[in-house]
């Protein structure tokens, strides 16, 4: 919170689309640990930043569009406050507009049609998935999600080790071989796990178990067991570094979804490593879970407490649902806090 801005309602030291995650992962600590002091944050960055770019939370990449949306479905889960579940189905709504037959399915990355990625098509798989499970009545929402997620599954971007590749070739359809980042590899168990309780088919579960295996193992992921972001050893650019908090979020609801939590060890073992290895006096994150400290801003931070959340046991009784805000009277840190510089330009 040090780093969020009020007076722009978003996170200036990182990006448009990482202050979104940034919100999703402050309202996840809020539901789970019961302290909602910060509840006031979601009104704020809805009341500055809903006429933004295209308004609505809305802009020209069709994955910032899904992770805003989520954001705002967090936001409802905490509050109940329906404005928050509105802007989300306007969301949604307009990536669907970008879903075609182009390579058999799947949604583009951007409004220009000349992409499909994976990440645009597992951002929308969760989003509507979790919209019908809070829209009484739906059939909408779920068909298209159902859709995407059939064509996502046989469309080759989950490759021969089970991990997921950035993307399809605009030439021939097929998986580019691109980077298999963390990100692409979590958002699909959170898609799969809104599926299963939309569905209640066992399926969904088992094969969101398949893929966590595959990448909570996978060599390409990890150095001596840490969960380290292909970019690392380069140097990640303002997305990559909330990629591993976004994994282990996802990695966390499937965790949850699972009687036998078989994914408890692994996060706190994360947890254990970022927490010796990756924090500073003042309880600030950087980029390397196994150290050293580099690279603090809030998207690095955003995942730290991603992880801190996903490695918390699964409480036995819900700590706050739908209604329930808590204390929202008013901001804990400075107001003049951060150098006012607007990631969107609005």
């Amino acid at each position: 919170m040090a780093d969020y801005d009020l007076r722009v309602g978003v996170w200036p030291t990182t990006g448009w689309w990482n202050s979104a995650n940034a919100l999703t992962t402050l309202t996840d600590y809020m539901i789970k640990s019961g302290d909602h002091r910060y509840a006031w944050v979601l009104d704020n960055t809805y009341n500055k930043k809903r006429n933004a770019l295209q308004g609505n939370f809305i802009n020209s990449f069709i994955d910032d569009t899904g992770w805003w949306a989520l954001a705002w479905i967090r936001g409802y889960d905490l509050t109940g406050d329906p404005r928050f579940l509105q802007v989300a189905k306007r969301g949604v709504d307009f990536m669907w507009q970008y879903a075609d037959d182009v390579c058999g399915g799947g949604l583009w990355w951007t409004t220009s049609r000349s992409y499909k990625n994976a990440i645009s098509s597992e951002l929308f798989i969760k989003a509507a998935a979790e919209l019908h499970n809070r829209v009484p009545g739906d059939t909408r929402y779920l068909q298209q999600a159902l859709q995407v997620w059939d064509w996502f599954d046989s469309s080759g971007l989950i490759n021969d080790q089970l991990l997921i590749n950035d993307g399809l070739s605009s030439s021939t359809c097929r998986n580019n071989g691109d980077q298999t980042w963390t990100y692409n590899q979590g958002v699909v168990l959170g898609g799969l796990v809104a599926l299963h309780q939309a569905t209640g088919d066992i399926g969904y579960l088992q094969r969101a178990r398949e893929l966590a295996d595959a990448s909570a193992t996978s060599d390409a992921l990890h150095v001596d067991g840490v969960l380290t972001e292909p970019c690392e050893a380069t140097g990640c650019d303002t997305n990559g570094v909330s990629f591993k908090g976004i994994y282990v979020r996802n990695l966390g609801e499937l965790n949850d979804a699972l009687e036998d939590q078989p994914y408890s060890g692994y996060l706190t073992d994360q947890a254990n490593s970022a927490y010796k290895n990756d924090r500073d006096a003042n309880g600030r994150y950087g980029v390397h879970w196994a150290g050293p400290i580099a690279g603090v801003n809030a998207a690095t931070q955003q995942s730290a407490v991603d992880l801190l959340v996903a490695a918390q046991p699964r409480p036995e009784q819900p700590t706050s649902g739908s209604g329930s805000t808590g204390s929202t009277t008013g901001p804990a840190v400075d107001p003049g806090a951060g150098p006012g510089v607007d990631p969107t330009g609005g």
